[in-house]
């Protein structure tokens, strides 16, 4: 049998903070001895932006981790630990690999996302920027709860509720980071797709453009 490549003891093992939203941290949720492997297989993503999983391609290690975080295991700690039922709830998986001077404005995300986890594959993180901030309020990337290191494999998860602000100082860049939410239905799943598919198309065709321009 293949050794998992998550950390699921670590994860059973963290505190779930409840206040002001439910949320849990876990250092190294991807295993040290996986990350090389994993981070070789990373799908190439050279563009800003959220790239959804079935337009992505990549090797065996990082499908590992796919099938991991999306499988029975993962799925019934997460609702242990945070007192979910996620019975019937798709999964939706994207990926990130540029960070760009526009991204991390404060936001909550669409309430049709119900469970947020966001997977950090960077190396050591020494910027003082790009460090996601769990927030008290809409109003100031100061009033925070948490910062999170965007490295070697550390985890975030949080519930999604109305008040589960974050964001963080602009950081330009690579930073890889890979989202997975249970969702409140296939429709969700769909829509995103094909939202993240269009997005996707006009930031290459940007791309193309601007690197014909410097010809």
């Amino acid at each position: 049998m293949t050794a998992q490549p998550i950390d699921l003891s670590a994860f059973e093992a963290a505190a779930v903070a409840r206040e002001p939203f439910a949320y849990a941290m876990v250092p190294h949720f991807v295993k040290r001895e996986a990350m090389a492997a994993i981070n070789a297989d990373y799908p190439l993503v050279t563009h800003p932006g959220s790239f959804p999983l079935p337009t992505l391609k990549y090797g065996p290690a990082f499908a590992a981790l796919m099938r991991a975080i999306q499988g029975p295991d993962f799925t019934a700690t997460v609702e242990k630990k945070l007192g979910v039922d996620l019975r019937g709830r798709p999964t939706m998986v994207t990926a990130r690999g540029v960070s760009a001077a526009r991204d991390g404005q404060i936001h909550t995300d669409s309430r049709t996302k119900l469970i947020t986890v966001l997977i950090y594959m960077n190396n050591a993180w020494e910027a003082k920027t790009g460090r996601l901030r769990l927030l008290r309020g809409p109003g100031n990337l100061e009033d925070m709860i948490a910062e999170v290191p965007p490295d070697e494999g550390t985890m975030l998860i949080f519930e999604n509720a109305p008040n589960a602000w974050h964001g963080f100082h602009a950081f330009e860049g690579p930073r890889r980071v890979i989202q997975l939410n249970w969702v409140t239905d296939m429709g969700v799943v769909r829509r995103e797709q094909f939202r993240h598919r269009v997005s996707a198309f006009f930031k290459k065709l940007r791309g193309k453009s601007a690197a014909v321009e410097r010809m």
